[in-house]
């Protein structure tokens, strides 16, 4: 299992903007219809990813938790699903239901988004507040597969309070790490 550590956007980078196809819904989506205008949380994911298969619950507590407070959850995946089968779109679908994902799980055929994101690994976690500039990047928390330690969502859970609370982020920004983008060669 490659371990591969986030690239660490600067903050107050603006969100690049896209427009991808949604898995679950059918229905092709953008940025600017999806965001937040109170946090708005982009996730780098795989299906098949152990990294991501660990955090799955804790991504979907977090999600569950934060969208009663008008935060934005949305899951891209921009992995090679020529040479990774099991990350192609229909996949992604069949993931989402079975893992309860209630947020869009979208599909970067081109890679160009994880690109623009300078999204390294899997999973790869970012924080944009309502006028979508960065103000987190990093990982969920400390547990990894094989660590032993708890999936809380604490870091990530410590930027949105702050964020819900009209505070900067101070939380630690330590980076993700997981699998790497399965980049297309």
């Amino acid at each position: 299992m490659a371990r591969t550590l986030s690239n660490m956007m600067p903050l107050g980078t603006k969100a690049p903007s896209f427009q991808l196809p949604d898995t679950i819904s059918g229905k092709t989506l953008s940025l600017d219809q999806l965001k937040s205008d109170k946090a708005t949380v982009i996730m780098f994911i795989c299906n098949h990813c152990p990294f991501v298969k660990h955090v799955d619950e804790g991504i979907v507590a977090l999600a569950r938790d934060y969208e009663k407070q008008g935060v934005t959850f949305i899951a891209i995946s921009s992995n090679d699903v020529v040479n990774y089968p099991q990350d192609a779109p229909d996949l992604m679908k069949i993931e989402a239901k079975r893992v309860g994902y209630g947020f869009p799980y979208l599909y970067d055929e081109s890679q160009a988004v994880a690109k623009a994101y300078d999204a390294a690994c899997t999973p790869d976690f970012y924080i944009f507040e309502g006028d979508l500039n960065c103000v987190y990047r990093g990982q969920l928390d400390d547990a990894r597969p094989g660590n032993g330690k708890p999936i809380t969502g604490k870091d990530m859970r410590m930027a949105l309070d702050e964020i819900l609370s009209g505070n900067p982020v101070s939380a630690p920004q330590v980076p993700s790490m997981g699998c790497n983008i399965k980049w297309i060669a």
